[in-house]
């Protein structure tokens, strides 16, 4: 054969296998993720009227004022929700993520935790303060974030009052619906 139709012959196949490959990229479907269990996982979300997001805790909620709870107003919470749960902790600590609050069996209705409160019916566990209550920041030094932490569940959770942190997220394995955080920070 002739070197010109060999070419010619490699170039029209090149064309066509090219063709149909771009043929098939389009018509191809990309994959589709799985439905999410939740359709409105995003929208649920915890606030405070006290402190926005990323911004400082008044020292009001801390261990140099009142100690007492920020309000905490809560949005979003998915229709198949069963108790809420939130946690407060301080992952800056100098002896590793400290539990400054532990509160479950929160009534999904909920919206609002009242200031210096917890609603009705929930159960609060021991903070590494070693007290069943909330324990507001209390840096030794620097700046420390401290996360609010909301938690949707499909069950009420049996467990004591003197439950820590680890008993509650234990407790919840297998049962977290959604999740959702705030964050304040604080130094002294």
């Amino acid at each position: 054969m002739n070197k010109k139709i060999i070419v010619i012959l490699i170039l029209f196949l090149s064309a066509v296998f090219l063709s149909v490959f771009i043929v098939i990229s389009i018509n191809k479907k990309p994959p589709t993720a799985p439905k999410p269990l939740i359709t409105n996982l995003l929208t649920m979300q915890i606030a405070s009227p006290e402190f926005k997001n990323n911004e400082t805790i008044p020292g009001k909620f801390t261990c140099d004022g009142l100690n007492i709870n920020p309000e905490l107003k809560i949005y979003g919470i998915p229709d198949n929700t069963v108790s809420l749960a939130v946690i407060l902790d301080d992952p800056d600590s100098v002896g590793g993520d400290w539990l400054h609050w532990a509160v479950w069996n929160i009534d999904p209705k909920t919206e609002t935790i009242s200031e210096n409160s917890v609603p009705v019916g929930t159960n609060v566990g021991k903070n590494d303060f070693g007290e069943n209550k909330y324990g507001g920041p209390c840096p030794g030094s620097g700046t420390h974030r401290y996360f609010f932490h909301l938690y949707a569940l499909d069950t009420v959770l049996n467990i004591p009052e003197n439950s820590t942190k680890a008993d509650l997220l234990k407790a919840m394995e297998g049962h977290l619906i959604a999740e959702t955080e705030l964050m304040g920070v604080y130094s002294r």
